[in-house]
């Protein structure tokens, strides 16, 4: 996945935002306001994602490009290493598991225009 492959992928999901509210070299998206995925713009050598804390660990034990979340809550983040085995499949779902976390922890009302939103498209 490359950097483009990467944005259009997170912009793909229902009310998927992006945003550089760490400075211009920080790619953040968002849903809901809330951070499912971010990565630097300059390397696109890795990108966090967040994900049940459970499975973060499952995946770090059994993958060596899955990394406790660099700058993030290690707990609930993990930093995918990009071009280091990840298959795109991986990728997608990882970042499909971050988005669905997040949206579902956002208020129910938000949750329902979001669904109504994916309906329609």
């Amino acid at each position: 996945m490359n950097i483009e492959e990467f944005r259009d992928f997170c912009l793909g999901l229902a009310g998927a935002t992006e945003e550089t509210p760490f400075g211009p070299d920080t790619l953040v998206f968002k849903v809901g306001g809330k951070v499912f995925a971010l990565t630097d713009l300059q390397t696109f050598a890795s990108f966090n994602v967040k994900c049940d804390p459970e499975r973060a660990a499952e995946l770090r034990e059994r993958y060596d490009y899955v990394l406790p979340g660099f700058h993030m809550n290690k707990k609930h983040w993990n930093t995918i290493l990009v071009g280091a085995g990840a298959t795109l499949a991986q990728q997608r779902e990882w970042l499909t598991h971050s988005y669905q976390l997040v949206r579902a922890a956002l208020p129910k009302a938000l949750q329902a225009e979001l669904a109504a939103a994916e309906a329609q498209a």
